[in-house]
């Protein structure tokens, strides 16, 4: 039995497709949901609904009974997400959960103070967790979701011929969501990953001067790119009204772009998927063209 966690949002979701195009049957599948009603709306029929969720221990437990492969899913709410994954970590262990592939975020141990590192201290904590439990694991560090480039580029760019981010020159690895979550069902098909960490990343490593060209030609509007200082930016976006939360996400990721954290490169989902993944310009002229 294979359980993913996360199971309607948008990584969950796609990961439950590609186990069923690659062959487990649905009733092998299991998905933990909050609301049945609601996941019947949204997931395959077939599939084993287990009710529970990351805020309540005993939940998971009852869920987590009989799971061969564990689909850790990171949550979303970032504030409360410390306590969430050390919930799931424990109830796997207790439950007696064979395997876990986690979704981390690919890092550079090297990088100190890092801008991102709001995001980067949980998944850490998390990893350790997982290894410290005995379960047998396989995480995977996932690069940003190219599908989020949109947000970073600014909804107002085209019409204004315009990028603004902070990132200097600084480049990025963005993969299209599907992608990774097609590397993490490979995972749980195949044998080899235990106890296995895997860096997915994009060998089309670009800035935000070569995005901008390539909307350039996309678009047929000369787009360009600007880098002002961080505290000028964090001001015109709360100038703007952009929520605080927004305003951490927007400033800590250009910083760790500018910094080199974005543009790590491993092979590995090159290898897991057995192609090269979509390139960023295929993905931006699927999203402007």
């Amino acid at each position: 039995m294979v359980l993913v966690t996360g199971s309607t949002g948008s990584f969950g979701s796609l990961v439950i497709e590609h186990l069923i195009t690659k062959g487990i049957h649905k009733n092998d599948i299991a998905a933990l949901v909050r609301d049945e009603e609601k996941a019947s709306k949204v997931l395959p029929k077939g599939i084993q609904f287990r009710k529970g969720n990351y805020d309540n221990y005993r939940t998971l437990v009852e869920a987590f009974k009989d799971v061969d492969q564990l689909m850790f899913v990171s949550g979303s709410e970032i504030a409360t997400r410390e306590a969430q994954h050390k919930n799931v970590v424990n109830a796997a262990k207790e439950a007696g959960v064979g395997h876990v592939v986690y979704t981390s975020f690919m890092r550079n141990n090297e990088i100190k103070n890092s801008g991102i590192a709001f995001l980067q201290n949980t998944h850490i904590k998390t990893e350790n967790w997982i290894k410290e439990s005995g379960i047998t694991y396989t995480i995977m560090q996932n690069a940003l979701y190219a599908d989020m480039l949109p947000m970073f580029i600014g909804e107002k760019a085209i019409e204004n011929g315009m990028i603004i981010q902070p990132a200097h020159d600084g480049k990025i690895s963005a993969l299209l969501r599907t992608e990774m979550a097609e590397a993490a069902a490979e995972v749980l098909v195949t044998n080899g990953h235990e106890n296995a960490t895997y860096l997915l990343s994009n060998p089309d490593v670009v800035s935000y001067n070569y995005i901008a060209r390539i909307l350039t030609d996309i678009t047929g509007k000369e787009i360009k790119y600007q880098s002002p200082e961080v505290a000028d930016f964090e001001k015109a976006l709360k100038d703007q009204n952009v929520p605080d939360e927004y305003v951490g996400l927007f400033v800590g990721f250009s910083i760790a772009q500018a910094q080199g954290e974005l543009a790590l490169q491993d092979p590995s989902l090159e290898q897991l998927l057995g192609r090269k993944p979509i390139t960023i310009r295929e993905t931006l002229t699927k999203i402007y063209g």
